[in-house]
């Protein structure tokens, strides 16, 4: 049996975000907290304004701070009503979206892994014996 240590850890790295978002919906914001959430735009999943998708092709990040509303936690994505520019909207964010998150008041964050962050493996590379120098020969007796 292979182990998935990517799934693995993305996994309990999104359930400390949503027990995070339960602990804000529970007890609001406290002491200056805050929570930056960066959001892939281009998971179909996703629930905008088409305008703000527009503004934001790639990548949207949204604040967790003093103006926020409707907090639902759901097991597969959350919903929020956030002010852009003074206009509300409704945003449902599935967590297989979520890029990173963090709070600058507890000098917190959390990259997540995806398929386009995973480190590339290089090949090995042979090592050419001719290369290699025997530091003993050198050593004084």
């Amino acid at each position: 049996m292979k182990i998935n240590y990517d799934s693995i850890l993305k996994r309990n790295m999104l359930n400390v975000l949503k027990d995070i978002l339960l602990e804000i919906k529970k007890n609001g914001l406290q002491e200056g907290h805050n929570l930056y959430i960066c959001i892939d735009i281009n998971n179909n999943k996703i629930k905008m304004p088409n305008w703000l998708k527009k503004n934001f092709p790639k990548e949207i990040t949204i604040v967790i701070q003093y103006e926020y509303w409707n907090l639902k936690i759901n097991k597969n994505s959350f919903n929020i009503t956030l002010s852009f520019n003074d206009v509300k909207a409704d945003l449902d964010i599935p967590f297989d979206s979520i890029i990173s998150f963090g709070d600058t008041y507890a000098n917190f964050g959390l990259k997540l892994m995806n398929d386009k962050n995973k480190i590339k493996k290089e090949p090995k590379t042979k090592i050419k014996n001719d290369n290699v120098i025997d530091f003993n020969k050198f050593k004084k007796n």
